[in-house]
């Protein structure tokens, strides 16, 4: 069986992309991270260029109100911790895999959490945690395997065959091969 669908590395990716981009944004503009230094940074080479930077700098744009809890206008230090805690307990939605989880390079896992996406949370909440989408693998897994044995079965029987029992066969006589995966 192949890898088991996890999504530790894409909160990982996210929490990681977004401490980076924090930093990243910190060192551009001394008076902190306002909504016009947002702005700004979206035509910043060097945000644009580096690997995280435009892509949360864009999130963080327009995302700005529900980030900058304390209202104040800039966004501490504190206040993307929150949020990174809150992704990892909370989970992500949609929209945030899908901004977020792509620059991370994991994009076959971000295209099976959002095409899974309704399927994975459970809760119905809006957001896949990390639990529930490990859950789901494990389902997926186990869906496979009876699929798996159930072919297997059917392979290996046969409706009728001519065996010599000393009596006549019917059609509904039965007799399953020998597995070979069995011995």
């Amino acid at each position: 069986m192949g890898k088991r669908l996890d999504g530790t590395s894409m909160f990982t990716g996210v929490n990681a992309g977004l401490g980076n981009a924090f930093s990243l944004l910190s060192s551009q503009y001394s008076d902190g991270i306002t909504l016009e230094n947002l702005t700004s940074a979206l035509s910043n080479t060097n945000i644009i260029n580096s690997p995280y930077g435009s892509t949360f700098a864009s999130y963080l744009t327009n995302n700005f109100n529900s980030v900058d809890t304390d209202k104040d206008g800039i966004i501490s230090a504190n206040e993307i911790q929150k949020l990174m805690n809150r992704m990892a307990t909370q989970g992500l939605t949609r929209e945030q895999i899908t901004a977020l989880a792509g620059c991370s390079g994991l994009t076959s896992l971000q295209e099976t959490v959002l095409s899974h996406f309704d399927d994975i949370d459970k809760n119905h909440d809006g957001k896949v945690t990390n639990q529930e989408i490990q859950s789901y693998g494990v389902e997926s897994d186990v869906h496979k395997q009876k699929v798996a044995d159930i072919n297997r079965v059917i392979k290996n029987m046969s409706m009728y065959y001519d065996v010599d029992t000393g009596s006549e066969g019917s059609m509904l006589d039965y007799k399953y091969l020998t597995d070979t995966n069995d011995k």
